[in-house]
């Protein structure tokens, strides 16, 4: 018999034994959102844009929404005080004091002057109602 010799034909082992596991921390910490993020929902209807952010633990107080230049930004943020100088509590482990969170979305075709806000239960939802047709921005033009 002969037997032809072949290479060994499997990706899992091709290349660099020491890559394998090269870039498994980025990769692990990419599956969870950053802690600085706001996970939300973007939906688009035949009328308007609909925004849907999480802002857990965030008073409606300390939430600011600005919409310029198509551009819609949110911001929360949240502080978490805590007194140390009583017997009652004593802190072991805190992570949670104060935190500053900002997204941004792009939109185009927007009525500013329509734009509506609510905010539920730690839910944050922004309707951001379409242009209609016959609604055009006029500016007037100065000639030099």
């Amino acid at each position: 018999m002969n037997f032809e010799k072949r290479p060994f034909n499997n990706s899992f082992f091709e290349g660099n034994p020491s890559d394998l596991f090269k870039d498994f921390g980025r990769q692990f910490f990419e599956k969870f959102p950053d802690n600085t993020s706001i996970r939300s929902d973007v939906k688009e209807l035949d009328n308007a844009f609909i925004v849907e952010a999480e802002l857990p633990g965030i008073k409606k107080e300390n939430i600011r929404l600005q919409f310029d230049n198509n551009i819609l930004t949110i911001e929360g943020k949240q502080v978490v005080e805590y007194n140390e100088d009583t017997d009652k509590d004593r802190m072991i482990h805190q992570e949670r004091n104060y935190s500053d969170v900002e997204r941004q979305y792009p939109f185009d075709n927007v009525n500013e002057t329509a734009i509506k806000a609510s905010y539920d239960n730690g839910l944050l939802k922004v309707t951001l109602p379409k242009k209609t047709q016959n609604e055009k921005s006029v500016s007037n033009i100065q000639i030099d």
